[in-house]
């Protein structure tokens, strides 16, 4: 039936591939958009559009800018001497939100996945160790994931960074605050025993 509506099934296909939404997701959606009024559906259009002709990639950090720099790297009250690397422009979002760093960010676009066909070439790693040997870092905080991929992706940019002389430091991980021990997972439970840290 709908097969025979092409500019619904258009819209399902086209909502289908973003990230996290499936077919059921997708004709939920259209199904929504259908319903609302044509104000809300031309402000949303609009903001996609506005989206696609303004916002893209620092120059420096590769987190989203509208304009060469992002706010962070145009901030002269960030401490430079820091930079913190995360994968994705979201992670640097949540360390943001936490109000607990204020140094530089370095945004991967990624991690190391050998079986996806994902090598250092396929992330920001040439550009993070030319901002290294560029600009007067004195610490690496690697931010990536806890798996798989994150920790192989860790370990090859502490190698890379501490052959260049700088100190290389990884986010604490472990329990979170409030948890009590017998529900917490035995991964988890070893990473706390093995990162734990004076009292």
């Amino acid at each position: 039936m709908l097969g025979s509506l092409p500019a619904f099934t258009r819209l399902e296909a086209e909502l289908s591939k973003l990230p996290g939404i499936g077919r059921k997701t997708a004709t939920r959606l259209a199904f929504h958009l259908l319903r609302t009024n044509e104000q809300d559906v031309t402000a949303l259009a609009e903001a996609l559009l506005e989206l696609r002709r303004k916002v893209g990639f620092c120059r420096s950090c590769f987190h989203i800018a509208e304009g060469e720099l992002c706010s962070i790297c145009a901030d002269p009250q960030r401490d430079r001497r820091r930079l913190c690397i995360v994968q994705e422009p979201q992670d640097l979002l949540a360390i943001e939100r936490s109000r607990a760093y204020d140094g530089s960010y370095h945004v991967l676009h990624g991690a190391l996945s050998p079986l996806d066909g994902i090598g250092p070439d396929d992330l920001k790693i040439a550009e993070l160790m030319q901002r290294i040997t560029e600009e007067s870092v004195e610490e690496i905080i690697i931010a990536t994931n806890f798996s798989v991929e994150g920790e192989a992706t860790a370990l090859y940019i502490a190698h890379l960074c501490k052959q260049n002389g700088v100190r290389v430091t990884r986010l604490a991980h472990g329990i979170p605050s409030g948890s009590d021990l017998e529900y917490i997972d035995a991964g988890t439970v070893q990473q706390a025993v093995l990162g734990r840290r004076e009292f």
